[in-house]
C-alpha cells in the first residue's frame, strides 16, 4: 500500500537519493545527460524550504518512491542550490499556487505514484485559499500535468552552467469551484 505523509527534515538524505535516481532513470529520453547532470549540480535537488513549510509529501512503500510539494512562495522550481529561488509569501486571492520538485523513482513510475502526491498537494492548497496552480514542468512531466488537467502557458529556458540550458514548461491549472 502507497502511503502519503508530509515530509521531515529526516526525510532529506532518502530524498537526494531519490531525486537523484528519478533524474537519470526517467529523463533521459527528453534532456541530454550533459543536461541531466548540469542540472543535477544547479537546479533539482531538495527545497528545505517547502520541508519547514510543511508542503513537501512523499509517498513510502517501506521506502520513499515519491515526492512533490506545493508552495505558498513565489519560487517556482528549483532546490536549495537553485539561484533563482524567491521566497516572499503569495497571496491567495491572486497567486497561484507553485506545484514544485516531483520526483517518482523509475523503479515505481507509472504507478499512481505521482496522482497521489499531486492531489494531496491541490487539497493543501485549496484548504489555504488558492484556486490556482502553477508550475515549471519538466518536459517528461508535461504529458502527466496535461493529464490532470493543467494547460502549458510557455517555455522556459533555464540557463545551466558552461553557458547550456534546458528546457522547462510553465503550466497552469485553475480550480472548477473558483467558477461557481
Amino acid at each position: 500500500m502507497i502511503r502519503v505523509r508530509i515530509a521531515t527534515a529526516n526525510d532529506v538524505p532518502a530524498l537526494r537519493a531519490l531525486i537523484d535516481a528519478s533524474v537519470r532513470g526517467l529523463q533521459t529520453r527528453d534532456y541530454s545527460a550533459a543536461e541531466i547532470e548540469r542540472a543535477l549540480a544547479t537546479v533539482y535537488g531538495v527545497d528545505t524550504r517547502l520541508i519547514a513549510d510543511g508542503t513537501y509529501w512523499v509517498a513510502e512503500v517501506g521506502e520513499i518512491v515519491g515526492c512533490g510539494g506545493w508552495s505558498k512562495r513565489a519560487t517556482l522550481f528549483g532546490g536549495d542550490q537553485y539561484a533563482g529561488r524567491e521566497d516572499s509569501l503569495l497571496d491567495p486571492t491572486k497567486d497561484a499556487a507553485k506545484i514544485r520538485a516531483f520526483f517518482v523513482h523509475p523503479d515505481w513510475a507509472r504507478r499512481g505514484i505521482g496522482t497521489k502526491i499531486l492531489d494531496a498537494c491541490e487539497g493543501a492548497a485549496r484548504d489555504a485559499g488558492f484556486t490556482r496552480f502553477e508550475m515549471g514542468a519538466t518536459l517528461t512531466g508535461v504529458p502527466f500535468y496535461e493529464a490532470r488537467g493543467y494547460t502549458a502557458l510557455e517555455t522556459l529556458t533555464v540557463p545551466l552552467p558552461d553557458g547550456a540550458s534546458m528546457a522547462i514548461v510553465r503550466m497552469e491549472k485553475r480550480d472548477l469551484r473558483e467558477a461557481i
